[in-house]
């Protein structure tokens, strides 16, 4: 693309008509643009119109807009899309020699975009392969600085600190390294340098009486700017510049933590925020210092305590300087738990944080009932889940545990009175005085220490039983479940961290009542009642057993299945992840009667129903499946009747899955299915029969999230209509279809696995005569990738497969049907796979079925003459049952197929309660090794004298000790 009048015309035509009010010029220019954005010279065209003073301000925004975007695009190649077209190298250098110039030159709304597009480009070529860049931004800025133009300053600084940002974040290697070098040796001096001529300005600005706001706006972001260049050069280690330059730094920080600026603090939340943001950065360059110097920081650190004391009590009071909040807490809980902590070890100093930050910062404020009442979800995640760890309520605290570590009785004693007065305050006017109640709530909560390696926590603040029976039962007992809900949710919160130390008969008592709670009709009132019960039924007591049993929540079963599915009626919590994962806790404990199966299921499949339209909220849905299957998995194995009503609420819904094509879905509808298959009796019905057609067909296998759960169910299907496979004509058509699934699954190593799963389901479910005309088809695809792909999983997955094949058919259809495509192939594979990776097999179904397996074949079919495989096989079976799994598996790590990685696959995410116990193939046979000892002698009696010498001979000593020890342990010789 030229650029000359025509182009200029063209693109500023198209840009215009994007800003049109009407969808078909918008949609026409659009496509026009995107069709042109693959013609090389674009990007520098739409640049060159950018620059362009003569054409519209609007246009030209618009073009900066999409200059930026088509960068995103177009600069590098995306691994997703290997077809997209790239700006070609001609055209980059031109783009880069232009940018820098013109961003400094416009307008602050164009230049923010070209500030972006300038980072875009230096994320992928910054600054190896534009090594001009920063010579010419420091250029730039030294210019602009001397000549007091800070709207351009600003945007150069902006632009570095998005370049520099990458050494906070990205991990540390020799070449992050190397360029962080680069950078400092660039630019460490010119920071400094325009951080104090900026001082300067602000000094002779605020020292003439006559400050403009709007320049010293400017000054102060430029100075912002700064610090967080700053943080990102130091975050790494501290820069020898920086260290010879300390004090430099620290006179100015130390400055702007102290001084005032009315002009911009007084005139209104904007000019405040502005000054607490440099603060905010100052605050977080010191925590910084703190964690990596702390000996070089040492001599400022009293003064700097000072000073970010005095603004924090400041701050403390206004609900508008929460950033500045948060950062000045987290610097001094970095001081608190440093050898410097003795600044926190007076009396009246933990008094002053007591009252003066910690209460006012913990106590509810508006925002904070706002959140509660507008966004129920984001205040779970940040008050139940742990992500407030950046907001002032939880730094408060943090900075209490912090001071704790070492002054632990101080503290409690400090923060123990403040609760008693703050329970005391709202004795004296409960409705005025409410959130004192929840302020000790939260405290106490908060406060609490969490015990090594389990759910349980302890508080030394209050004694748990007593502040129990006397601040949280009353209002769990209040028969208003809507008034002061917030005040309710803490209550819920407390039982719900306490459960553990919460005995049974009075958490008996109280249940009740919180399943009254999730009639309440503020969401998060009910969501933390949901997760109370759903807590409540994982406690368990000493020894490992359950505190909870099905006896005891059956009296009030009903209710609490009727309150949870009515709240997931609620105006926002339709896809309540809290009520649904309560569900599904509740289903895996009770004992799940007739009366309340039915209404379940149907309440259940009518979500179903609903999030299938628009699928949303994936923890949700995860346990909306999860729970389908558990009630599946507890009601119908128990009660056989109930299976008619399931498949009558469950299969449209599946059948919709599959037929709208609900992609999100298909594993999960494929695993309930199974279930249902499971369920039922051989013959299935035709409806299934018509679901198993479905089943065999290619395309639906191509996905690789589907594959584990269409596994899952073809392997049901085998075991229930194995009379249909059995039969001639269409029975042996579907086999084939089966066999070419597991022919397409083994031949790649991320779904190899699989393959043998529905492999070996043929084996155990078919008679040999049904497979005998497919079984050298079999032998023939294991061996090419044998051949081709080798890997450990591949080899273990195969010795499998052939023992379950031995012990299903016997050792002579095996060796034969192996031999018969390739001569004497079976004991090639004895010799080179079976043998060394014996030992690797893992799992005690797996363990008994390759260990039984291999003892047949030296006592069934291997000569005593060919001795050392003989030897060997033994010595690989003894191996394999004397040591320890974790001392002979080594695991593999699996390489994934390359073009299985590239782009987005929706995972298969497995339902634990629908999947299947496994079937013993070797039910007969208890014990392995008891095995392996009576066919040796039984063996060894019909040749005395023969197989102790080639035991002494092959085997290694520990497994002839270990052999030995079997044979005494059960009595038995080798003779």
């Amino acid at each position: 693309m030229e650029w000359n009048p025509e182009t200029q015309q063209f693109l500023s035509q198209c840009f215009f008509n994007t800003l049109s009010p009407y969808p078909e010029p918008r949609r026409a220019a659009e496509a026009a643009l995107s069709e042109a954005a693959n013609r090389p010279n674009y990007g520098l065209a739409v640049l060159r119109l950018v620059a362009e003073p003569s054409v519209d301000e609007q246009i030209r925004q618009s073009a900066a807009v999409n200059f930026k975007n088509h960068l995103k695009v177009h600069w590098a190649p995306h691994f997703n899309a290997p077809d997209q077209a790239v700006v070609p190298d001609p055209e980059k250098e031109q783009i880069k020699a232009l940018i820098v110039t013109l961003m400094v030159n416009s307008s602050p709304k164009i230049q923010a975009q070209l500030s972006e597009a300038l980072t875009i480009i230096g994320k992928h070529d910054f600054p190896k392969a534009w090594q001009t860049l920063l010579p010419e931004l420091v250029g730039t800025l030294d210019r602009l600085s001397q000549a007091n133009d800070y709207v351009s300053v600003n945007g150069i600084l902006a632009t570095i600190n998005s370049l520099f940002k990458k050494f906070r974040y990205q991990f540390k290697t020799n070449e992050l390294l190397l360029d962080l070098k680069y950078c400092l040796d660039s630019f460490a001096k010119p920071l400094l340098e325009v951080f104090k001529r900026t001082a300067v300005f602000i000094d002779l600005a605020m020292g003439s009486g006559t400050a403009n706001a709007g320049v010293l706006k400017g000054y102060i972001e430029s100075q912002r700017l700064c610090c967080r260049i700053f943080y990102s050069l130091n975050f790494m280690e501290l820069p020898e510049f920086f260290e010879d330059h300390m004090d430099e730094w620290m006179i100015e920080f130390r400055k702007y933590l102290t001084a005032k600026y009315p002009i911009l603090e007084d005139s209104g939340k904007d000019g405040l925020a502005l000054v607490d943001e440099l603060r905010a950065a100052i605050c977080e360059n010191l925590s910084l210092y703190m964690e990596k110097e702390e000996d070089l920081f040492q001599k400022y650190l009293s003064g700097f305590v000072e000073s970010v004391w005095g603004l924090l009590v400041a701050a403390s009071n206004s609900s508008t300087r929460e950033r500045l909040t948060v950062t000045a807490i987290k610097f001094l809980t970095t001081v608190s738990t440093s050898v410097h902590h003795a600044l926190f070890a007076r009396d009246d100093i933990l008094q002053q944080i007591s009252q003066s930050v910690v209460i006012p910062n913990v106590m509810l404020r508006d925002e904070d009932e706002e959140l509660f009442e507008m966004n129920y979800v984001e205040f779970i995640r940040r008050d139940m889940e742990g992500s407030d760890l950046d907001t002032r309520r939880r730094i408060a605290c943090e900075l209490l545990k912090g001071i704790a570590l070492n002054y632990k009785e101080n503290v409690t004693q400090k923060v123990s009175a403040q609760v008693q007065s703050l329970l005391a305050s709202f004795a004296d006017n409960p409705s005025a005085n409410w959130k004192h109640k929840d302020c000790a709530i939260y405290l106490v909560v908060s406060l609490a220490t969490k015990k090594a390696g389990g759910t349980s926590v302890s508080t030394d603040l209050v004694d748990v039983e007593s502040f129990f029976g006397s601040v949280i039962v009353p209002e769990l007992r209040s028969q208003d479940v809507d008034g002061f809900p917030m005040l309710k949710a803490g209550a819920l919160k407390f039982f719900t961290v306490f459960r553990n130390q919460i005995s049974k008969p009075v958490a008996m008592a109280l249940l009740p009542d919180v399943v009254r709670f999730l009639g309440a009709e503020s969401n998060v009132v009910h969501s933390y009642a949901a997760s109370c019960v759903e807590k409540l039924l994982l406690v368990k007591d000493d020894g490992g057993r359950a505190r909870f049993s099905g006896a005891d929540v059956s009296p009030f079963l009903l209710a609490l299945m009727t309150n949870l599915f009515n709240a997931l009626q609620k105006p926002e919590s339709e896809e309540n992840q809290y009520l649904m994962k309560c569900i599904m806790r509740v289903f895996g404990v009770a004992n799940v009667s007739h009366e309340v199966a039915l209404p379940c299921i149907n309440g259940l499949a009518t979500v179903l129903n609903r999030v299938c339209q628009n699928p949303k909220n994936p923890v949700f849905n995860h346990y909306l499946f999860e729970s389908v299957a558990l009630l599946i998995r507890r009601a119908c194995e128990q009660d056989p009747s109930l299976i008619s009503a399931f498949e009558k609420s469950l299969l449209p819904i599946l059948d919709m899955i599959l037929s709208k094509d609900v992609s999100e879905f298909f594993p999960y509808a494929f695993q309930l299915l199974a279930q249902l298959v499971d369920l039922n009796r051989s013959p299935l019905p035709g409806n299934y029969m018509d679901i198993f057609a479905i089943l065999l067909k290619p395309d639906l296998w191509k996905k690789s999230a589907n594959v584990p759960a269409l596994v899952r169910l073809l392997q049901a299907f085998l075991r229930k209509a194995a009379h249909e496979l059995n039969q001639q004509g269409q029975g042996q058509g579907r086999l084939v279809s089966v066999l070419g699934i597991f022919n397409t699954l083994v031949s790649s190593p991320s779904t190899d696995e699989q393959g043998f799963y529905v492999l070996n389901t043929v084996i155990e479910n078919l008679g040999y005569d049904v497979i005998a005309p497919y079984i050298s088809h079999i032998w023939v695809a294991l061996f090419n990738r044998l051949q081709s792909n080798r890997t450990v999983k591949f080899i273990k997955s195969l010795i499998i497969f052939m023992s379950l094949f031995l012990v299903k058919h016997g050792s002579q259809k095996l060796a034969g049907s192996m031999n018969d495509v390739q001569p004497n192939i079976f004991r090639t594979i004895l010799e080179h796979f079976w043998v060394p990776n014996l030992k690797l097999i893992a799992g005690s179904m797996e363990l008994k079925l390759t260990s039984v397996a291999s003892t047949r074949i030296i006592c069934e079919f291997l000569s005593p003459s060919d001795s050392m495989l003989w030897g060997k096989m033994l010595d690989s079976i003894v191996t394999l049952l004397s040591r320890p799994e974790e001392d002979r598996v080594e695991e593999e790590p699996e390489v994934p197929d390359f073009n299985e990685t590239v782009g987005y696959n929706a995972t298969f995410v497995n339902l634990y309660n629908a999947g299947r116990k496994e079937e013993d193939p070797l039910q007969e046979i208890n014990d392995p090794k008891q095995f392996l000892v009576e066919s040796l002698a039984k063996l060894s009696a019909l040749s005395p004298g023969t197989f102790p010498r080639i035991i002494n001979e092959n085997l290694e000593s520990s497994n002839q000790a270990a052999l030995l020890q079997l044979c005494s342990s059960y009595n038995l010789t080798i003779v």
